[in-house]
């Protein structure tokens, strides 16, 4: 017996979040669950820090609570929806989803930089890319914040698009959910510091672990999604992102953003200064050229494609299980 319109709708939500996200982006006026979770965060950690000793102690069951029970809450909630009745879970599970992918707004958050560097607004453009990276951006000039630009694109391709389409392929939105309350978690207590040297290294190792695999799949994605993009190599970026992929202080990054200097041709990462203090980093893409204000505009292009093919990846593998299982159970 063929499926019926209704029995396929929830294969249906990933793609049509994915659509969401391309229309809407991330609106301000709408409540994010990102949101959500930092206040939660907030929230919880003085709980466990007075009710746990042990810093590192503290962090694990911190970092777990928060996990399991994010994605516990979206399970519920997910399984309510569909139970009331199967087209107000296909929307849930929609939203829910499209709260998980960013690939809009970093593409307009790049572009608008783009347009101030266009329009010759360096001061401008030095205030937008301060707002997207975590280094010092004081002195950078043009062609810096260009730089700093496509390397926000290349790396956040993976915590943004790539690795939330994947943790929705293998369990829908409640697993998706899961994973950006890992990457929340990361970015506000996965600090090496006195402050949460211990209690956010479980934190920062659990969003190692879960963007082990999108990571090192990244630079296959945006291979083929170089040849649709004009100037772009696929061949120099897969070169690129396994010779020096790992050329990276973070563990993942660096395949992404490798992938992302040979597709372009271009010279990333380097030294730079955070806080003050002078960080050395490698360059990857040693002996390419340059990034220019064309680079940009180029970057955003690949990251669109790159973002679409993940998704029409991710829903055919989401396809295949749901098909698998149903084959045997």
């Amino acid at each position: 017996m063929h499926p019926s319109l209704i029995d396929l709708l929830p294969w249906l939500a990933l793609p049509a979040a994915f659509a969401l996200d391309a229309l809407l982006g991330d609106p301000r006026w709408l409540p994010h669950p990102v949101r959500w979770m930092g206040w939660a965060i907030e929230r919880a950690e003085p709980f466990f820090r007075r009710r746990i000793a042990g810093e590192f102690q503290a962090g694990l069951c911190f970092a777990l609570a928060l996990i399991v029970g994010c994605w516990t809450l979206s399970a519920l909630t997910v399984t309510l929806a569909y139970k009331a009745h199967p087209l107000f879970g296909f929307a849930t599970e929609t939203i829910l989803l499209f709260y998980c992918f960013s690939a809009r707004s970093l593409g307009q958050a790049a572009m608008e930089i783009h347009g101030s560097l266009a329009g010759g607004k360096v001061d401008q453009a030095r205030s937008q890319v301060a707002m997207i990276v975590g280094r010092d951006v004081e002195r950078y000039q043009a062609d810096d914040i260009a730089r700093a630009t496509v390397e926000t694109v290349a790396e956040n391709v993976v915590d943004g698009v790539l690795s939330p389409l994947f943790f929705a392929a293998l369990g829908g939105a409640p697993l998706a959910l899961a994973y950006k309350m890992i990457n929340t978690l990361d970015s506000m207590v996965g600090y090496k510091n006195p402050r949460y040297l211990l209690f956010g290294r479980t934190a920062a190792r659990i969003d190692d672990a879960a963007n082990f695999l999108p990571a090192r799949l990244s630079p296959l994605v945006i291979g083929l999604a170089s040849h649709l993009v004009a100037g772009a190599s696929a061949r120099r970026a897969l070169t690129t992102a396994w010779r020096e992929g790992a050329h990276h202080a973070s563990p993942n990054a660096g395949y992404p953003e490798a992938a992302f200097a040979g597709a372009l041709g271009v010279q990333l990462n380097g030294p730079n200064y955070y806080h003050g203090v002078l960080v050395e980093k490698p360059y990857i893409g040693l002996g390419l050229g340059a990034v220019t204000l064309h680079h940009v505009q180029q970057a955003c292009r690949l990251m669109t494609w790159t973002s679409l093919l993940g998704c029409g990846t991710a829903w055919l593998l989401s396809v295949a299980a749901h098909l698998f299982i149903a084959s045997w159970f």
